[in-house]
């Protein structure tokens, strides 16, 4: 697949996935609308693999680590996204996603051999951590549990920036199908115990409009979506690939209030814009630099 293909889909999926996720979940029932999501994803993925490519998934040592890190990411973001759902607005998910550039630079920060964050992406952070303050304000004055669907949201961003930064440095040279399905293979486990868990019906309750939303996120959000993203995440520096989260929590916001009636209140709003400008801040500031260079180098 050519990689600006792949990066239109990424930004795609991901913009409407968070509306998405609040239909698919809006009977009630989020453990069971996730196991349901990924299960058909999985099915859907392997029926690929096997029945058109004729290849199996490649199970040695480097490949299993590299699927295992990916859990987090799948998992453990996913089950608290879903759950967060159930109260967030779908933009203000999208903007929380929109922190995984500035995550994923703080974590790098006590890894080995990783590039040292300069000026302006400390004050990308910065700014970040004002708007998201800005945005727990808001959250805190609406009641306890939107404070507290914010703080999953906020947790289950950093395990997704953990987890892309461990897959890159497994480094197990998969392809981006064989990452996906070996993923959602070892995260379906816990998905279903967590399931069994959390009380749920066994038969999961959707609505019309949540079954459609289910089959979407499956083969769109979890399989092409995932597929799309470890494509450019495998082709493109990490910079580039972090752009899609400063595009899609626009389109997401957009979506939310034009789709599902949702109206930010003013200093959501104000929060969201402040950790965007971090986010163009934190990304765009090594080009700015490297630009004044050379006009300063141009004019001596």
């Amino acid at each position: 697949m050519p990689t600006g293909a792949a990066y239109l889909i990424v930004v795609l999926v991901w913009a409407t996935t968070p509306l998405t996720i609040k239909w698919s979940a809006e009977a009630g029932a989020p453990v069971g609308s996730v196991l349901l999501r990924m299960l058909i994803a999985l099915l859907a993925g392997l029926a690929v693999v096997l029945f058109l490519r004729r290849e199996r998934l490649r199970l040695d040592r480097r490949a299993v680590a590299s699927y295992a890190a990916a859990v987090p990411g799948v998992f453990g973001a996913m089950a608290l996204s879903y759950h967060a759902s159930m109260t967030l607005p779908s933009g203000l998910m999208s903007v929380m996603f929109g922190m995984a550039p500035l995550i994923s630079g703080l974590i790098l920060q006590v890894l080995p051999g990783a590039t040292k964050l300069k000026r302006w992406h400390w004050l990308g952070c910065a700014l970040g951590v004002v708007g998201l303050a800005v945005v727990f304000a808001d959250s805190l004055a609406l009641g306890q549990d939107q404070f507290l669907a914010l703080a999953l949201m906020l947790v289950a961003v950093t395990l997704f920036s953990g987890s892309g930064i461990a897959v890159q440095r497994v480094a197990a040279g998969l392809g981006p199908l064989e990452q996906t399905l070996g993923a959602l293979a070892l995260s379906l486990p816990c998905f279903f115990v967590l399931w069994l868990a959390s009380g749920e019906p066994l038969a999961v309750p959707l609505t019309t409009r949540g079954l459609w939303s289910v089959l979407y996120l499956a083969l769109f959000g979890s399989l092409l979506g995932f597929i799309c993203y470890y494509l450019i995440l495998s082709r493109l520096p990490a910079a580039t690939v972090a752009l899609v989260t400063l595009i899609t929590p626009i389109l997401a916001l957009g979506l939310g209030m034009a789709l599902n009636q949702e109206q930010p209140s003013a200093s959501m709003l104000l929060g969201a814009l402040l950790i965007l400008v971090a986010l163009g801040a934190y990304l765009f500031g090594d080009r700015l630099a490297r630009l004044k260079a050379r006009r300063e180098a141009a004019g001596s």
